[in-house]
């Protein structure tokens, strides 16, 4: 959706503020002398027939409780309500009215917030919409109201006047839980860091080489045996590692809560041993390799001779389809990256194998951009995870494979997913001392995280040659991938003790980049500037520490700036 168009006053600027919202909305203009405060008497308000506001406002309070310690009623708002009656709480409280009867103008994200004396309104279109302004108001709060246990206010709000709505619907965040598994717990906590950031869909790389994760009835080995390994980890070191379908359909329900899609990955042909360890009819004769835990990428794919696929492609039928019945997105992610012994003729037969499968659940179809080389049916998404290197070639006689498979799958009406590994990859580094991660796409740092554009990433470096419109663009995607997720990440571990939390490794990696991918796909290329990125960003490394975020205090940030 295109940014919303301002309805009145212009924009005042922001700079030297207190307001520092991420993403940057659309327009924001701020009023002198008319902020709210929240206080005792606060009510959320919504009508009487509006459920959804209803259920928002309810999560939104409980929420608020936490750390001022009000009650926060959740009531409904009479029609005959007008602003002198809901301005007359003084300093026993704003009231906050939330609605979903804006217009439909607003679209599915959009939304309008004004904040003025001591009435709070948020319209939205839809729940989601809604959901996403109530995301905006909190971050307007004071950083106390982040706090796990009653803080001490005032709860003031400066006087505001948004409306917003985000450029492209895809915004995505990629938890790799193959390579690291990941605790029911420490998904959760992934979800709401990327709720508070506007992000909507989480993509669960769910297979991999070192592990197998989702429970898929009928084939009881790929977690019998496929879970009981991760990068580092052999059969016998801890596991088995994969959720029970219930412990998924808690991830699914909690990340629906927060207006968050969950996008299952079965990765394939390649990145498959945990797959193939479990069952030897994916194999080229028929036997089974031995549990890989090592860190090498590249490795066989599952057996693609016309021998063996009828056993693959039911393979492919049992665990797509549970993928596909067991997330809330109606999309599935296929894979498809780093297969280079594959044949042009057995990766387009794997392509459309799983392609068949996937809509047949009536699911679009998802994968790497190295899927283009293949016949994808109507709606595909391209993740597109090159970069410098393979941007530096568009328009030139020579090329990438990534280029040409980029190329490949657009033509064929693919849409676009950036996800640049120059730019948008978490596992990078920041800077050579990091202790995790790895640097093969380079050195990441916040401005380099943020200072990048899906179109520009997607075409020559002097912009004359593009790949993709901005209409062919679906959204971007930050992928946090763990092979490396232990300390002294420049050589291989020698021992588990080199093994963090999966907590520590992604609150490092993930803050203060997530934040910067999040406005990427969010706000226009017009609203952002880096320096007034940065301002933001240092206030809420404030918040981060209420919340107990162990971010990286960058040292490109001045986080000095505030005491």
């Amino acid at each position: 959706m295109a940014p919303l168009k301002a309805d009145a006053d212009p924009v005042t600027p922001v700079a030297g503020t207190a307001v520092a919202i991420i993403p940057a909305p659309a327009h924001l203009q701020v009023r002198a002398g008319e902020a709210a405060t929240l206080g005792p008497r606060t009510i959320i308000k919504t009508h009487p027939l509006d459920d959804e506001a209803r259920r928002v406002g309810s999560q939104f309070a409980e929420f608020l409780r936490t750390a001022t310690g009000y009650r926060i009623p959740v009531g409904v708002a009479s029609e005959g309500d007008d602003h002198e009656s809901l301005e007359s709480g003084g300093a026993k409280g704003a009231i906050v009215e939330l609605s979903t009867r804006g217009g439909d103008a607003l679209g599915e994200e959009g939304y309008t917030l004004n904040v003025k004396k001591n009435r709070i309104l948020i319209k939205a279109h839809t729940a989601e919409g809604l959901f996403r302004g109530v995301t905006t108001l909190r971050q307007l709060l004071p950083r106390q109201i982040e706090s796990a246990k009653r803080a001490e206010g005032p709860w003031t709000i400066p006087a505001v006047r948004i409306s917003d709505a985000p450029r492209y619907e895809y915004r995505g965040a990629m938890l790799d839980v193959a390579r690291r598994f990941f605790e029911v717990a420490d998904v959760k906590r992934f979800i709401d860091y990327m709720a508070m950031y506007k992000l909507n869909a989480l993509h669960m790389h769910l297979t991999d080489d070192q592990g197998w994760r989702l429970t898929v009835d009928g084939r009881p080995a790929l977690t019998q045996v496929g879970a009981s390994t991760q990068s580092g980890w052999k059969p016998g070191t801890g596991g088995p590692w994969y959720y029970t379908k219930a412990q998924y359909r808690e991830i699914v329900e909690y990340a629906a809560a927060r207006f968050v899609d969950v996008i299952p990955e079965i990765d394939g042909p390649g990145h498959a041993t945990a797959a193939k360890a479990s069952l030897p009819e994916v194999n080229c004769g028929g036997q089974a390799p031995p549990p890989y835990f090592g860190f090498d990428v590249g490795l066989p794919p599952v057996c693609l001779s016309p021998e063996a696929r009828p056993a693959v492609k039911a393979y492919l039928t049992d665990v797509l389809r549970e993928a596909a019945q067991q997330s809330s997105a109606d999309i599935v992610h296929i894979g498809g990256d780093e297969v280079p012994s594959t044949t042009t003729e057995q990766m387009d037969w794997y392509v459309r194998t799983a392609g068949e499968v996937v809509t047949a659940q009536h699911k679009r179809v998802m994968g790497w951009h190295q899927i283009g080389a293949g016949t994808l049916p109507p709606g595909s998404l391209l993740q597109w995870w090159g970069d410098r290197g393979d941007q530096a070639s568009i328009g030139t006689g020579q090329e990438t494979g990534a280029v040409r498979d980029l190329r490949a799958g657009v033509a064929q009406g693919a849409r676009v997913i950036a996800s640049p590994a120059d730019r948008a990859y978490l596992d990078m580094k920041y800077d050579s001392t990091n202790p995790y991660g790895l640097s093969w796409a380079g050195l990441v740092n916040l401005r380099r995280a943020y200072e990048w554009d899906p179109v520009s990433a997607t075409s020559s470096t002097d912009g004359t040659h593009r790949i993709v419109s901005e209409e062919q663009v679906a959204g971007v995607e930050a992928p946090l991938w763990t092979d490396r997720a232990y300390r002294g990440s420049n050589s291989l571990p020698t021992s588990l003790n080199q093994f963090v939390p999966p907590s520590v490794y992604t609150d490092f990696m993930t803050y203060p980049r997530l934040p910067a991918i999040a406005e990427v796909g969010w706000s226009s290329a017009e609203a952002r500037s880096y320096d007034e990125f940065q301002r933001r960003v240092v206030t809420h490394g404030q918040r981060w520490d209420v919340q107990g975020i162990g971010y990286y205090r960058a040292p490109d940030v001045p986080w000095a700036a505030v005491s």
